[in-house]
């Protein structure tokens, strides 16, 4: 205990009076404090981001909301369909009260490719050139909202003896919370970090989106990815199925996703070569 991290932070930042019309009692939490933060702070970056790049703000409005709606509707879908299928087929209107918690990134990647596709056609854009600047944000919206995950005590990992082992005060099943865990959410904050960091700056700075089309999405794809197929070594089980499984879900998921981002990348890099020959 005297090594490790107890964390029993509250998940609601706070609450609105009784007395309130229409707000009182209602809660406001982290996990959404952050969530929102993501998009603020990405609409920030957008902004220089289209005026480098001498397109409209209107155009950029456009584009939040088609991430926005993307987001949410994708990563629902996402957890209702690839971790409890059964139980949404059979409660469908359960899929629409988001505010019970389970979204999946897996879900929200597919959700915003296909958005950012109708969004290409409509603005006459090569669906790469949206997508190598998009993920740049979309990186650091993984950071937030794992840090939302660290908020809420959920999405941690197994039982370690590590130093900076967690223990989680507050979750859910009381099993859990009598070893100190692994914050897998903290791993995975700090990857997606790092990936915002290298995305910017091979876009400002290089250029490298101009010079390689898909350079971009393709270490993004990679790296959160990659990373993603690794730390899930260390979470616990997200449903109960995949304890039975020698690769779970997350892991299942992110294989092609992985693969494809070595795909795009390879194949941009080989153009590039092969225009410099």
């Amino acid at each position: 205990m005297v090594l490790s991290v107890v964390w029993d932070f509250s998940p609601v930042m706070f609450s609105f009076p009784d007395w309130l019309p229409l707000m009182g009692g209602r809660e406001v939490r982290w996990y959404g404090l952050l969530f929102a933060a993501s998009f603020v702070v990405g609409y920030w970056i957008m902004q220089k981001v289209f005026r480098r790049e001498n397109i409209s703000n209107d155009v950029l409005d456009q584009l939040s909301t088609y991430m926005l709606i993307a987001t949410v509707v994708g990563a629902r879908l996402g957890h209702c369909f690839f971790y409890e299928p059964a139980y949404y087929l059979a409660n469908p209107i359960e899929i629409f009260k988001v505010w019970e918690g389970g979204l999946a990134s897996h879900g929200a990647a597919i959700g915003i490719i296909i958005a950012l596709y109708f969004f290409s056609k409509k603005h006459q854009k090569p669906l790469i050139w949206v997508l190598d600047r998009v993920v740049i944000v979309v990186a650091l919206a993984g950071f937030f909202i794992r840090l939302g995950n660290l908020m809420n005590s959920e999405i941690f990992g197994h039982a370690t003896t590590l130093p900076w082992g967690f223990y989680f005060v507050k979750a859910q099943e009381t099993a859990l919370r009598t070893d100190a865990r692994h914050p897998t959410q903290i791993y995975e904050a700090l990857v997606y970090l790092a990936t915002f960091f290298f995305l910017l700056r091979s876009y400002f700075k290089c250029g490298i989106g101009e010079k390689q089309p898909g350079f971009i999405f393709g270490w993004f794809l990679m790296l959160v990815f990659g990373s993603r197929f690794f730390v899930e070594f260390l979470k616990e089980p997200q449903v109960g199925f995949e304890s039975s499984m020698a690769l779970n879900m997350g892991q299942w998921l992110s294989i092609p996703f992985t693969l494809a981002g070595l795909y795009i990348w390879y194949t941009g890099w080989k153009k590039r070569t092969q225009a410099k020959s």
